[in-house]
């Protein structure tokens, strides 16, 4: 606290250490067939890294009262934007029906408690991922089985040989099996776990084709329809679906007929499913990026340094924005630690609108190349703000400017970070700013709120927020805004 009041650092070591290595996006299909890492391959460590949302909680819910029929929806649907969670939802899904025992699965009891004592069973699963199928194509199985469609393929999977004998002919002929013949499957089955990811891919690969061993477009929505009627009439019997929102992933024509077709379906028997919210967020990003405070004194050197930030922020009202001063901005503190909730902000709010960001995915690939380049640096920053983003680093710039038109990286190189930078320049020239790097990290501040919005009715971001993203406890506000003033004046591109 000494050292706060001095404007100093906090010791090394302070901060909470981050994973040594993280990845960031399963395939489902990997999974079911063994593979990729033991952090979505095995369910203890799956459910170790993963922050179970209200939105998974009551997914989760569903799905224990469904399987061990006390009621629960029969359909789900998980529609999100590119990047929003689908995928580690069903991932989610299929561990808690993996037969691993509650004790190996972290967050689970909450997850029962919802469930009103419902418990984990072991169930049939069947995975279907839309991008590693090819209607065009079939597939020998290990006992001689040649699959031609989804159906059969889910049959297979939940029974093997029995299983695919109930749609053998459907198959073999490329149309839909009926409703009461899956309802038939199912009850043999049960209980069963349909998870099926990438449909619309699937379905718009067979627009407007005929003759494929997967039989037409209309038989698989026909399909579609069957599903979820057996699904309804089946006991034990639990359906989930992904949905895209994006354009990007629901592609041409045909997606487009495909998700309009599949919705109409689905919206007579779907469960609601909203994904993670922007609080929720900030833990599952914390908690996939840094290992969990245990130690006392590290609660204590959080809190301190939480404590220090918003007594600045209420001693110097005016120069902050007017929500960092209530009491609910110490929570979300404390809840994003050791990131600001500033830069969270920015990421989810105004980055996450552009089309080809991720929005949970996305700020984990981003802040993973942030964390890491700073751990190296050995930075004492207190908390990692907009105005600590590397942005000058390789790794990171290249995080931030993928998503951006290919003529920011030179606006980059000339205005905000980098060796002829003049953010870097002008903190060279006048020692008041170069004590704090305030015009590099003014620039740093500038760029994240600002280039996102760039085609939007309202463009860039307040003095106030550029001013939160930047000073902290023991700096002077004033030396931050000198240096805003002086490159409004001198910089090319602001």
């Amino acid at each position: 606290l000494q050292a706060l009041a001095r404007g100093g650092h906090p010791a090394p070591g302070r901060r909470q250490r981050p994973h040594q290595q993280a990845e960031f996006a399963a395939d489902l299909g990997q999974v079911h067939r063994g593979e990729g890492s033991d952090e979505y391959r095995n369910p203890r460590d799956f459910f170790q890294r993963t922050f179970i949302t209200e939105g998974l909680k009551h997914l989760l819910a569903n799905g224990l009262r469904r399987l061990n029929g006390q009621g629960g929806d029969p359909v789900v649907e998980l529609q999100t934007n590119f990047g929003g969670g689908k995928t580690h939802s069903m991932l989610a899904l299929y561990h808690l029906f993996s037969g691993t025992g509650t004790g190996d699965l972290a967050g689970v009891e909450a997850v029962i408690e919802v469930a009103e004592g419902a418990k984990p069973v072991k169930a049939n699963r069947a995975v279907l991922v839309g991008t590693a199928l090819s209607p065009a194509q079939t597939y020998t199985k290990p006992d001689g089985a040649v699959i031609h469609t989804l159906w059969g393929e889910m049959a297979h999977q939940l029974l093997g040989a029995k299983g695919y004998a109930y749609v053998a002919n459907a198959d073999r002929k490329g149309v839909s099996p009926g409703s009461e013949t899956l309802r038939q499957l199912f009850s043999e089955a049960a209980p069963c776990l349909i998870l099926i990811d990438e449909w619309v891919a699937y379905l718009r690969n067979m627009y407007k084709v005929e003759g494929l061993p997967s039989g037409s477009f209309e038989s698989n929505l026909t399909f579609a329809q069957a599903l979820t009627e057996a699904a309804r009439l089946a006991p034990d019997t639990l359906v989930v679906a992904s949905i895209p929102a994006s354009n990007i992933e629901i592609g041409g024509e045909g997606g487009h007929e495909a998700l309009h077709r599949i919705q109409n379906t689905f919206a007579r028997l779907e469960s609601n499913w909203r994904p993670a919210s922007t609080e929720e967020s900030f833990e599952i990003v914390r908690r996939r990026l840094f290992q969990p405070i245990t130690d006392t004194q590290l609660f204590a050197a959080r809190d301190a340094v939480v404590k220090a930030f918003c007594d600045f922020y209420r001693s110097n009202a005016s120069e902050f924005p007017s929500t960092c001063r209530e009491g609910d901005y110490e929570r979300r503190m404390k809840a994003a630690y050791p990131i600001h909730p500033e830069l969270f902000d920015q990421l989810f709010n105004a980055w996450s609108t552009l089309d080809k960001f991720q929005r949970t995915r996305g700020v984990l690939r981003l802040m993973a190349s942030v964390i890491h380049v700073l751990w190296e640096q050995d930075d004492r920053g207190l908390l990692i703000m907009p105005s600590a983003v590397p942005i000058e680093a390789n790794p990171v710039q290249f995080e931030l400017t993928r998503y951006l038109e290919e003529n920011w990286v030179p606006v980059i190189e000339k205005d905000v970070d980098g060796p002829q930078s003049l953010p870097l320049q002008q903190d060279r020239e006048n020692p008041n700013l170069g004590r704090y790097s305030a015009s590099r990290r003014v620039a740093r501040t500038l760029f994240l709120g600002s280039a996102p919005t760039l085609h939007m009715a309202n463009k860039g971001v307040s003095d106030q927020q550029i001013k939160l993203g930047c000073v902290q406890p023991g700096e002077a506000v004033a030396t931050f805004g000198d240096a805003l003033r002086r490159l409004t004046d001198r910089a090319t591109h602001l």
